[in-house]
């Protein structure tokens, strides 16, 4: 396979752009000397994991420093009490649900939007909205979404468990729920998000609802930790690929998936770290390459101020998570770019315009909650702190290295 198969060739709309702003040095976690490479990832630099976003000097350090390293023992210690819990576990699938979509077929997904919630005045009439509160109703078994994140959650703790630990029970649980979910004809969902996030008396389903799947990013990962104990066949990681290439076919075509591609908030940005991850991963990088050449100017550009600020996030009742949860999958879309041989960490417009603009924007209120300007329902401190462990692999040493929790399994720990 050559070079130009692995999804290396820089796009020279994407070099014009940042020869044109004048590129800042190349950020880290672009020119480590453990490269990414196009659709095979990490794995020729990780003993054959093929992840895209775990990085093995991130897990073999950790890993190494675990017998002395108290906070990442207990971490460790408590992933594996959930790991242990989904073994026993059925494995989870779309048939799991009391509701049926409008198609009448089992295997479609569906699912409530989290901010509607019926209306007190008109409680049999269309439900009403409500920003930055999620209806209950959403996490039940009436509906798919909490069998799909049940499913990536067990799917990420069991591939931790198994790199940690090297029990291969782990791994083929893992391999369990991949087949439930995605690989059994009797069982798997069928790759479309035609009907999520349905909103009574509104909608049978919304674009919106593609942001439900960007679990699955995550999955990707942990089928790559697993991978070097053939708990997966070699057809049946190709099979995985093709469900894949399915969705990504629908996410491309489908109203639904095209209307989730023409947001111009978070949403908008989720839907690039899919289409490109996704795409790396069923083997298809010149699609993912179309997503790195135009993100430059159809988000970071558009979507960030010279400051940093993303007015489409601040204007929510949740400002600081939706301004983090904006710049979250704009990092997984540069970790794919460095796939492809693109530094997108470090790119920035001539007015400063950058993904390191909005991170100092962030970063800047750690610790300072008192002082954020906007509306913020529920100070997200953790998910800032995980945020900037991730920010430091790209920028090292500008931020400490907090977290706790199960990131301590994923990033390095002051």
């Amino acid at each position: 396979m050559n070079l130009q198969q692995l999804g290396w060739a820089i796009p020279l709309s994407v070099l014009a752009i940042t020869a044109a702003a004048g590129s800042s040095p190349p950020a880290a976690a672009f020119s480590s000397a453990q490269h990414c490479t196009g659709v095979e990832g990490y794995a020729a630099a990780f003993d054959g994991r093929r992840t895209f976003t775990l990085r093995p000097a991130e897990l073999t350090a950790i890993k190494a420093a675990m017998p002395t390293d108290a906070k990442a023992k207990a971490a460790l210690a408590d992933l594996l009490k959930r790991a242990d819990a989904a073994l026993a576990r059925k494995s989870g699938s779309v048939l799991d649900k009391s509701m049926i979509a409008p198609s009448g077929d089992r295997r479609d997904y569906i699912s409530l939007a989290p901010y509607w919630w019926p209306d007190p005045a008109n409680p049999a009439g269309p439900y009403i909205r409500r920003d930055g509160e999620v209806n209950p109703e959403r996490n039940t078994d009436r509906f798919d979404r909490m069998a799909l994140g049940r499913m990536a959650s067990d799917a990420d703790v069991l591939g931790l468990a198994y790199y940690y630990t090297g029990d291969r029970r782990y791994a083929d649980q893992l391999a369990a729920i991949v087949r439930t979910w995605f690989l059994d004809p009797a069982t798997a969902m069928n790759p479309n998000m035609n009907y999520a996030q349905m909103v009574p008396g509104h909608s049978t389903g919304r674009p919106e609802g593609v942001l439900d799947t960007a679990g699955l990013i995550g999955v990707i990962d942990a089928v790559g930790l697993a991978g070097p104990s053939g708990a997966l066949s070699a057809d049946e990681l190709t099979a995985l690929e093709r469900w894949f290439s399915r969705y990504l076919d629908w996410m491309l075509s489908s109203p639904n998936g095209k209307g989730e591609g023409a947001k111009t908030n978070n949403h908008g940005i989720w839907y690039d770290a899919q289409v490109s991850r996704y795409a790396l991963f069923a083997r298809r990088p010149d699609l993912a390459r179309k997503v790195v050449t135009d993100f430059p100017a159809r988000r970071i550009a558009a979507q960030i101020e010279p400051s940093g600020a993303m007015p489409e996030e601040l204007s929510r009742t949740r400002s600081f998570h939706y301004s983090i949860y904006a710049i979250d999958p704009a990092y997984h879309v540069a970790d794919t770019a460095a796939c492809l041989g693109v530094d997108l960490y470090g790119w920035s417009d001539s007015k400063g315009r950058s993904l390191r603009a909005a991170t100092n924007f962030v970063a800047g209120y750690r610790d300072r909650a008192k002082d954020w300007p906007h509306k913020e329902l529920k100070w997200p401190t953790a998910d800032l702190d995980a945020l900037l462990l991730r920010a430091d692999v790209a920028w090292p040493g500008v931020w400490q290295r907090r977290g706790e929790g199960d990131v301590v399994l994923r990033y390095r720990v002051e």
